[in-house]
């Protein structure tokens, strides 16, 4: 695929942590603000999360001389195997649904678990979602971080 031609990111990871925790990190406000926005601070204040379908959820990144909400809809929720959930930030039109992201946890044994996280929509420029993908690969990184002090 050209990079011209990019409709999405997908990246795999496979975490040293069970399946359900691995899950729980996704859909609990203070393991979620702890590691989405990678070094960047999310306030637990300003993180909502309703996890059921057509449940609301918000956050605010905080960066040195800005703020960057996020917000979305849970549109599936099957503890602790699936997530898909809407994706909008600040930026989005208001009249788009904005990315859908596909978070699947596959249990490996040993207290490891496949994640394949999957993020659709064609609202972002190859270059945007180059970016993204880098964000989000941050993001993980921290997630790491998050799951091993657990």
């Amino acid at each position: 695929m050209t990079e011209s031609a990019r409709e999405g990111i997908d990246i795999a990871r496979i975490l040293d942590a069970s399946r359900e925790l691995v899950f729980e990190a996704w859909t609990t406000p203070e393991h979620f603000a702890a590691w989405y926005g990678g070094d960047a601070e999310v306030p637990l204040e300003r993180v909502s999360m309703d996890v059921r379908p057509g449940g609301a959820w918000s956050l605010v990144i905080v960066v040195p001389g800005t703020e960057m909400p996020f917000h979305g809809v849970y549109r599936e929720v099957a503890a602790p195997e699936r997530l898909v959930f809407t994706l909008k930030d600040a930026t989005a039109p208001a009249d788009v649904e904005g990315e859908t992201v596909t978070v699947t946890f596959t249990d490996r044994g040993d207290k490891s678990t496949e994640m394949v996280f999957t993020q659709r929509g064609g609202n972002l420029t190859a270059e945007q979602y180059a970016a993204a993908e880098d964000g989000w690969d941050a993001f993980f990184d921290a997630l790491v971080t998050r799951l091993a002090s657990l």
